[in-house]
């Protein structure tokens, strides 16, 4: 049976240590974000002068996915954004691999095996790790650019990579303290110091306690946060939190019984009902597929919640703007963790929210 949630456990003065790890890590986002991309300049230039227009792009490790989703708009060649060791078949001498390392030859995150299949077939590498890694070795040559990352934070590492792969023209222009910017003020917004009424990541915590969270995003961006907001919810509840495209969603919507308006929780127990939670970043939405989903939760009782960008980070362009939402939804998972009394240990792990 789930823990049941105490709100009043997210206005305590002194958290226990493993919420305050996990709350702290969220809050130093844009340190991470500023301390990984700190050479920007020197990086630029070195990979300009080595790193000539490819024929096709591989993105292979952690974030591979978000650095796709970036570039694929304004990108200028093919690009795929690779899941396995072995690279494919077609990478040669005239492809540019890059590769987010974040840990050595054990490491289920390393990249050392594709890296040293596109070295031995000539492939241009561009690499973000942690220096004198085994991955960090494989890439030497002169058709490599290394980026040292200190942070450990896969993430951070992508921001880097796609302002390097910006300013070089094979993205767009992505300015990593814009991005860490952004992630401040929602670090500000969700401070543990902040009381409820005014947190809105606690709000959102209460919103979803006894839920059966549906999340969706209107742009490619978007639903990639709110896929990483369902992991999220569900290592921080033990429960299920479903991201889905509009179509998947609705059979769930339309399948709710209306609420009971004389149900007893004390006498036939607590509801978990879905709550639609809607990440907006703002893209417009051709189809229509906000509003119909929004049209069936009126229709079945459904709540809707929505996570969007707050004042001032508007203009902080899509990979800014990504941050902005995941950043919430993460501070919003730890809080829920909290309330459910999943981070009370002294010495219990504070997750990756």
């Amino acid at each position: 049976m789930s823990p049941a949630f105490d709100d009043s456990r997210l206005e305590q003065e002194t958290l226990p240590p493993a919420a305050e790890q996990a709350l702290r890590r969220l809050a130093s986002t844009g340190a991470r974000i500023r301390t990984d991309a700190g050479d920007l300049e020197a990086w630029c230039g070195e990979a300009a002068a080595r790193l000539e227009r490819p024929r096709g792009v591989l993105v292979v490790g952690p974030e591979a996915r978000l650095v796709r989703s970036v570039l694929e708009p304004q990108c200028p060649v093919p690009m795929v954004a690779w899941p396995l060791d072995r690279v494919p078949a077609w990478v040669g001498p005239l492809d540019l691999v890059v590769a987010l390392d974040s840990g050595g030859v054990d490491d289920f995150h390393s990249c050392l095996d594709a890296i040293a299949e596109a070295r031995r077939r000539g492939a241009a590498v561009l690499l973000a790790s942690e220096v004198d890694s085994p991955a960090w070795r494989a890439a030497g040559g002169r058709s490599s650019v290394r980026l040292p990352m200190v942070s450990g934070d896969p993430m951070s590492a992508a921001v880097a990579v796609l302002a390097v792969l910006g300013r070089i023209g094979i993205g767009p222009d992505v300015i990593p303290e814009q991005v860490a910017r952004a992630a401040d003020m929602v670090a500000e917004a969700a401070s543990p110091h902040r009381d409820l009424a005014l947190n809105p990541a606690k709000g959102m915590a209460c919103a979803l306690a006894d839920a059966d969270p549906l999340l969706w995003g209107g742009s490619v961006l978007a639903a990639r946060a709110s896929r990483r907001f369902a992991e999220a919810l569900r290592r921080a509840s033990g429960r299920s939190a479903l991201s889905a495209d509009a179509a998947a969603l609705m059979p769930v919507i339309m399948a709710t019984e209306p609420r009971d308006p004389f149900a007893d929780p004390d006498i036939d127990g607590a509801a978990h009902r879905p709550v639609l939670v809607v990440l907006d970043d703002g893209a417009p939405d051709p189809l229509g597929s906000r509003s119909r989903l929004e049209e069936a939760c009126r229709r079945r009782d459904v709540a809707v919640r929505t996570i969007g960008l707050p004042l001032g980070t508007e203009e902080e362009g899509p990979v800014g703007n990504y941050v902005t939402l995941l950043l919430q939804g993460r501070f919003a998972a730890a809080y829920l963790a909290l309330g459910l009394g999943r981070l009370e240990g002294q010495e219990g792990s504070a997750g990756e929210y």
